[in-house]
């Protein structure tokens, strides 16, 4: 838990990153309906590509070394009314069984995320490749655990989907406790077995890179492992454009890493009385 690095401002090397491809999946015509933000595109490079055809979807494959161990992750934007079948599709084709939803619905009037996902008092949902139907959830004080059955129409197979969404997290802002996101975080890893973690917010950049830069860095303090945030955010930016989009989500990263040693710092004191 030493050599944090990286200085505690947004440095401009990271303001000033320029994207490191063209993007040009993402830009091409039969795909600008597909992307809720025109200027917030996958890599080509780092795109998650859907089935044999390598189908488009506004989402980008994160992976970084902790140690010896990987962390591996989806960041994607919200879904859109024409993205809810290619969203599930990816979950399915990646074994993805955690996605972490970082927003509301509808946040000051204006749509951040389609509800792709089952509700009451409709317990199901129907696609042309799966069938979803809500298992179970719980409404907690800052999030809300549901669990997702998702049915392969064509195989008959069957999985289950943990759907973790955070409700207290303004757009563009950040958490106004960070041990409720710091426990947030613990139960995802805690229960995520298979394939990459899904996050998501709206443009899937801002608090999903916040989310993933956390987890990360919860990761290595729990490892007693150096790390450097500016080089984490980095890490995060060459592999999806844009990753934690503000100053202030980006010093948060250090608040949080803050607070967490200073707990640990005095669970230690405690325990030496």
């Amino acid at each position: 838990m030493k050599c944090p690095g990286g200085f505690p401002f947004y440095p401009e090397a990271l303001e000033h990153m320029k994207p490191l491809d063209g993007c040009r999946v993402g830009k091409a015509p039969e795909n600008r309906e597909k992307n809720r933000y025109r200027d917030i595109l996958p890599y080509d490079a780092t795109r998650v590509p859907l089935g044999a055809t390598r189908g488009y979807i506004n989402a980008s494959y994160i992976r970084t070394h902790i140690g010896e161990e990987e962390h591996f992750y989806i960041s994607t934007q919200g879904p859109l009314p024409c993205t809810v079948a290619d969203f599930w599709q990816m979950i399915w084709e990646n074994e993805s069984d955690v996605i972490a939803m970082m927003t509301k619905e509808v946040e000051l009037g204006k749509v951040k995320c389609h509800r792709y996902w089952p509700e009451p008092p409709q317990h199901s949902l129907d696609f042309s490749e799966f069938h979803l139907r809500l298992d179970n959830y719980q409404i907690l004080e800052y999030f809300i655990i549901r669990i997702i059955e998702i049915i392969n129409k064509q195989t008959g197979e069957r999985r289950f989907v943990k759907h973790l969404q955070f409700t207290t997290w303004p757009d563009h802002g950040t958490p106004r406790l960070i041990e409720h996101l710091v426990k947030f975080i613990r139960y995802m890893r805690k229960i995520h077995q298979t394939g990459p973690i899904t996050a998501h917010c709206s443009a899937g950049i801002g608090r999903s890179g916040v989310l993933l830069c956390i987890d990360i860095l919860l990761s290595c303090i729990e490892k007693d492992l150096c790390f450097n945030i500016k080089q984490i955010v980095r890490e995060l930016r060459h592999q999806r454009f844009g990753m934690i989009q503000t100053k202030d989500q980006y010093l948060f990263c250090y608040e949080v890493v803050l607070q967490v040693l200073q707990n640990i710092e005095a669970m230690e004191s405690r325990l030496l009385q």
